[in-house]
């Protein structure tokens, strides 16, 4: 018998998303920042414990923040430190990024809103999109509007056959 072709299986660079930001905001333009993190939370973050859900973004003093994301520090990493899960964390982007973000918060009314976290060589990036919230009718339509496109890739699957 031939040995069968086995890939080794590669990690996945996304560490955690955010998906009730789908469904509770249009989401927009997204953008790249970087994240300021004690060494702790960096070891969490590689073992993937992180929550996003009820996290948001906020900028004060030109500068963009993070707050209510928790990060669950590891027993064996942080025995030295006494860590706080859901500190306030800044955010790392570009002072034209910026502008733009505090120009879209503050005169036309969007929220911005963490969509994802991954690694890139080495360094935690957080995803952040600027987003307009749904009204009820709205998540209504996106869920029948989902609905009726598996039902209808299902009719063109046994139509086939």
């Amino acid at each position: 018998m031939a040995k069968g072709n086995k890939k080794a299986k590669t990690p996945s660079n996304n560490i955690a998303t955010n998906k009730s930001a789908w469904h509770e905001y249009f989401l927009e333009e997204k953008y790249e920042a970087g994240i300021s993190l004690q060494g702790w939370e960096v070891k969490s973050l590689r073992e993937g414990r992180i929550n996003l859900k009820e996290s948001y973004v906020f900028i004060k003093n030109g500068e963009a923040f993070i707050s209510g994301a928790h990060i669950s520090p590891l027993q064996s990493a942080s025995t030295h430190v006494d860590p706080n899960p859901t500190r306030i964390r800044k955010l790392l982007l570009h002072r034209r990024e910026l502008n733009v973000l505090i120009g879209a918060v503050e005169r036309k009314g969007y929220t911005l809103l963490p969509i994802s976290m991954y690694w890139q060589r080495g360094k935690a990036k957080l995803e952040v999109a600027l987003g307009k919230g749904k009204k009820q009718h709205d998540k209504r339509d996106t869920e029948k509007k989902r609905d009726w496109d598996r039902e209808k890739s299902r009719i063109m699957k046994n139509a086939g056959r």
